[in-house]
């Protein structure tokens, strides 16, 4: 038994860890400064020896695995982390695997961020309950106060917007339950009994609206924060944490799936 786990550690390392490795270059290439190479290839690599199914559709379907980490470096993202997820994806009618990569909600967010024109980004969902009231041509945000320790009700709406360092707003995306329902048609095996729709009701709301405000915000992969405060190089940037647990293989959606950690109340930063 030991001889088995051990020659399959040892096929897991010399494969698809051995892929990142020789790609090291490939992934500089597409990497913002901000972030340095050999930082992301040690997180790539961690993923893989910490995630059995993870290691084994790369090992399967190494081509998938490569992509889906170069679109994480272009990003800008750490891979595997509450912005940009790497999740194996079983076809069983197909037969086939493949990784997928995922950038997620904080993920824009936080190119919002990077971009350096907006001061904060606010998304949050609308319960039947909750005190709500928004005039487009006399208001230029939501007026939103909800109870939050009382029973706020169903969902009923999510809406999202930025503030720029000027003071103004930027469009403010209002998406009602029927049209939040029509992304979520869209999003393969949402009706799933384990679908992050079903599980993660709430964040994948807010995904929507995030993903639709990208449309009128400012993003980069760049971090361009340090020009605007006027100051010579970016801040360090932290090695975030990284998710432990991986989507059930069965259980991805689309290119815009999500596997939120939590839930942003209030401004998201």
């Amino acid at each position: 038994m030991s001889q088995t786990v051990t020659a399959a550690v040892a096929q897991r390392d010399n494969g698809a860890q051995a892929l990142i490795a020789k790609y090291r270059t490939d992934f500089a290439q597409v990497l913002p400064s901000h972030l340095r190479p050999t930082t992301f290839v040690r997180l790539s690599q961690g993923l893989l020896r910490r995630n059995v199914k993870l290691a084994e559709a790369a090992e399967r379907n190494p081509a998938s695995f490569l992509a889906a980490l170069l679109e994480c470096a272009r990003l800008g993202h750490d891979p595997g982390t509450d912005q940009f997820a790497l999740v194996p994806f079983n076809d069983r009618k197909r037969n086939t695997v493949e990784v997928v990569g995922i950038e997620q909600y904080q993920g824009v967010i936080e190119r919002m961020y990077r971009a350096g024109a907006v001061r904060s980004v606010k998304a949050e969902v609308v319960r039947a309950a909750d005190p709500f009231e928004y005039a487009p041509d006399v208001m230029d945000r939501p007026g939103h106060k909800p109870n939050w320790f009382a029973d706020r009700g169903e969902l009923i709406g999510v809406y999202a917007y930025a503030e720029f360092f000027d003071g103004s707003t930027s469009r403010v995306v209002m998406m009602n339950r029927e049209t939040v329902m029509a992304h979520k048609a869209k999003s393969r095996g949402a009706t799933s009994e384990d679908s992050p729709w079903q599980a993660w009701e709430e964040s994948m709301w807010l995904k929507t609206a995030v993903h639709e405000l990208e449309k009128w915000v400012p993003t980069s992969s760049e971090d361009r924060r340090a020009a605007r405060d006027g100051t010579a190089d970016p801040a360090p940037v932290e090695v975030p944490r990284v998710a432990d647990e991986v989507l059930d293989a069965d259980l991805v959606e689309d290119d815009h799936a999500d596997h939120p950690t939590a839930t942003p109340t209030g401004d998201v930063r």
